[in-house]
């Protein structure tokens, strides 16, 4: 078994709040996450595939692929946008980076498996300090 990992960066916007909720319970539970105004993040995003070596051409999966696999389908639909109001994906749901982790698991997992690969891991950095790891 063998690993690799494509990394893309994306910049976005998002805010943390429930509509159910009154303002100062969204504050109370997400503090300046909840900012009315949004803010934004610079992510890393870092999908990890798994599998064995094709040995008639000695990958895993052809990285040009899964760059491009990875920007058509996440990446060119999270950049410069507002996870909360543009991204279709994320649509009814909050927009926690846990929750952008299982959504692009989502996308990716399936389309990966049909490369004859297995999608190990979707990692997350939202800062350099905190980041998100799904393992489906």
């Amino acid at each position: 078994m063998i690993y690799i990992t494509r990394r893309e960066s994306f910049n976005a916007a998002h805010k943390l709040s429930r509509a159910d909720w009154s303002d100062d319970k969204n504050m109370a539970t997400f503090g300046k996450c909840a900012n009315p105004n949004w803010h934004g993040h610079n992510y890393q995003l870092y999908v990890t595939v798994k599998g064995e070596v094709n040995p008639e051409t000695g990958f895993l999966v052809d990285l040009k692929w899964l760059k491009k696999v990875v920007n058509e389908h996440v990446i060119d639909k999270v950049d410069h946008r507002n996870l909360n109001l543009d991204v279709d994906f994320m649509k009814g749901k909050l927009a926690s980076t846990e929750n952008l982790a299982i959504a692009i698991w989502d996308i990716l997992a399936p389309l990966i498996g049909e490369a004859g690969a297995n999608l190990h891991c979707i990692k997350i950095y939202e800062t350099e300090n905190n980041y998100v790891e799904y393992f489906g």
